[in-house]
């Protein structure tokens, strides 16, 4: 639609012209809408602004005695305009800026237990340091196990450390005065 057609339009019914007007431009103004609100608005937020820029343009085109003015950059500065309004009264009631310094400003929130983070890490430090006191090749036979997933057999082969043949024995060994017993 021109500007032309528009004013003709109108100049024989304004209900009609509003309308043509509306289906010509909606989606326009719905996209200054978008992007201006989309950090703040919500759906209706938007929906209000687009309505509101529509109105807004309705009364502008009804009280201009120019009909000279182009429609298109009408309808953008009233719509950016609009919008930027429903951004600073949403943006005022969202509480979204702090201070840092304020001393009634929420503390911040972590999913990190802190307390538990520092007891774990200190008897990881603990363990460890009666790991290393232990001596070698214990200390050695119990990280390769433990932190490692290494079994004994896998220790051996490695050639990393001594390890007695009673590891892979099926039955205990026996003590001195049971073997003579027998």
């Amino acid at each position: 639609m021109t500007d032309s057609e528009f004013y003709a339009l109108a100049a024989s019914s304004k209900p009609t012209a509003h309308r043509a007007l509306f289906d010509e431009y909606c989606g326009y103004v719905y996209a200054v809408a978008v992007n201006k609100l989309r950090s703040c608005g919500s759906r209706e937020d938007i929906e209000e602004c687009v309505s509101d820029s529509f109105a807004a343009v309705y009364k502008a085109l009804d009280t201009s005695a120019e009909r000279g003015s182009e429609l298109k950059g009408l309808i953008s500065v009233i719509a950016k305009r609009t919008a930027i309004s429903f951004y600073r009264r949403l943006s005022v009631h969202s509480d979204t800026a702090v201070s840092i310094d304020d001393e009634n400003a929420a503390p911040l929130r972590s999913d990190e237990n802190v307390v538990e983070a520092a007891e774990s890490d200190e008897r990881r430090r603990i363990v460890m340091q009666a790991v290393k006191d232990l001596g070698e090749p214990d200390s050695t036979i119990i990280v390769q196990q433990y932190f490692y997933n290494r079994t004994a057999k896998d220790n051996r082969k490695t050639g990393s450390h001594d390890i007695s043949s009673r590891t892979e024995a099926k039955q205990p060994c026996k003590t001195e005065a049971e073997g003579s017993a027998s």
